[in-house]
């Protein structure tokens, strides 16, 4: 009997053997995976963490092979191996999912795209590009890509429309409106533009044929060099992907001074009547005119404004940023001054309030009941912007992090790369301290009647910049950068 239940002894003890080895195998494979992805993107690389977790899963590694040779606390070495399994299995889901999340902001942080269309009026009876003869285009303003869509309509198509010339997209419009034009060339950045003045634009048109295009926008350093770095925040309200170019109706310049944990933020309005760099061809227009040439021009339009150098751009659509608002359980913000948002209809009163995502929303669009109207826009933009990144940076948000690891993908774009943002995450937990947030806004004049090189011939409000608050916003900036 002995022998017989040294037998079964020794049968059991031998697949205890071969299954913990099993395990200790796949546990090697996922942990070795894991320290490779850890020191590769220097992730919890601060304050020696990394060579830490390293050293323990060596010392871990080395504890469970010798109880696997001698055969010691069989039981115990099993539940332990299962458990750093669906450990280390958790680790790898998260890591990945990381990964995952930046591997989609950087897809779409190289270009930006937008549609150019040939469109007639909705009741019109054509119905084929090929029934066209002339289509009305303003190719004194936006020459390089009316040519491209004419030149692919011509390869494509074999149809060679002559192109007549508009002072504008607007004009055109109000041409086609008219009866006074068969077609016209539609660039979707205008489209916003040409609909604010008419509401009903979108149902008045339809589109014969798109042409999308792809635009290269150019790669910022691969690392921050030294303490201080600019980042240039855009915020867009529009549909489609965040990589669809879009007037900006949010410019904020975000000053980063690591060294002595201050961050400035300078808020210009949307309407700062400025100097609109690369595509503007630096004649002045409102600054959310920029954001139609492409976020490169909006952030050489502010780099030339304050005199500066912007190492990075991040863009956020509102629509889609602000539903991440509910997913991290709503946001508080101090509202200075009582109103009604346009948008829901959502009434604020001063002091502390909570908002959620559609409150939000009416929170950051709102600047007709507000007493310093895109200034104090601005301002609440910021506060919301705020509080959602320190929503999103607590603990809380793990509960719901692979929802907002989603939306951040359908909502924002940024040419920062994932080894900057680990290094910027790393040097703020090693030193362990707060940053001091500070903000700005540029002030000026709101005015009528001045020229817009986007909408020649349009009546537009603008603002007319204050040069004494210009020089102030500068100096400002300036103090953060010098550490002062």
């Amino acid at each position: 009997m002995s022998h017989k239940k040294g037998m079964r002894l020794s049968k059991k003890s031998r697949r205890y053997r071969v299954i913990n080895s099993a395990l200790l195998l796949l546990l090697l494979a996922m942990a070795a995976w894991l320290i490779f992805v850890m020191f590769r993107y220097q992730l919890l690389a601060f304050q020696y963490v990394n060579v830490i977790l390293t050293a323990v899963a060596v010392i871990l590694a080395l504890l469970f092979l010798i109880l696997i040779v001698k055969n010691k606390w069989r039981l115990f070495t099993t539940i332990s191996l299962l458990l750093l399994l669906v450990v280390n299995a958790g680790s790898i889901y998260a890591v990945k999912s990381i990964l995952n999340l930046s591997e989609g902001l950087q897809n779409n942080a190289d270009y930006s795209e937008y549609e150019m269309s040939i469109v007639v009026p909705a009741d019109s009876e054509i119905t084929d590009v090929s029934q066209l003869t002339t289509v009305l285009a303003p190719t004194g303003n936006d020459s390089e890509n009316i040519t491209k869509l004419v030149d692919n309509l011509s390869q494509m198509k074999q149809v060679h429309p002559t192109v007549e010339t508009a002072p504008s997209y607007v004009a055109a419009y109000e041409s086609l409106s008219k009866g006074e034009a068969p077609a016209m060339v539609l660039n979707s950045v205008f489209e916003n533009i040409i609909e604010s003045d008419n509401p009903d634009f979108a149902s008045k048109i339809k589109k014969l044929y798109t042409y999308k295009i792809t635009k290269k926008v150019e790669a910022a350093p691969s690392q921050v060099e030294g303490d201080v770095f600019n980042i240039y925040v855009s915020g867009i309200d529009t549909y489609g992907p965040i990589s669809s170019v879009s007037r900006s109706d949010v410019n904020i310049i975000m000053t980063v001074n690591r060294k002595t944990k201050k961050v400035l933020l300078t808020t210009t309005p949307r309407d700062a009547y400025v100097p609109i760099a690369d595509g503007g061809n630096n004649q002045n227009d409102k600054l959310t005119h920029a954001g139609i040439y492409g976020v490169e021009s909006s952030i050489h339009t502010l780099e030339n404004l304050y005199g500066i150098n912007m190492s990075y751009y991040v863009r956020l659509n509102f629509t889609s940023f602000l539903k991440l608002i509910d997913l991290v359980g709503g946001v508080d913000v101090y509202n200075d001054q009582e109103f009604t948002s346009l948008h829901g209809k959502h009434h604020f009163p001063v002091g502390d309030v909570h908002l959620n995502s559609d409150q939000a929303l009416g929170f950051v669009r709102e600047r007709y009941s507000l007493q310093g109207g895109d200034n104090d826009r601005g301002k609440n933009q910021e506060k919301v912007i705020a509080a959602l990144i320190k929503k999103l940076t607590s603990t809380d948000a793990l509960r719901n992090y692979q929802g907002i690891l989603s939306g951040l993908e359908d909502s924002v774009q940024t040419n920062m790369s994932f080894e900057t943002m680990i290094g910027l995450i790393n040097a703020q937990l090693e030193s362990g301290q707060s940053y001091t947030v500070h903000s700005q806004a540029l002030t000026g004049q709101g005015t009528m009647g001045l020229p817009s090189y986007a909408m020649p011939g349009a009546n537009l409000y603008v603002m007319e910049v204050n040069q004494d608050s210009l020089a102030s916003a500068k100096a400002a900036i300036q103090e953060v950068m010098e550490g002062k």
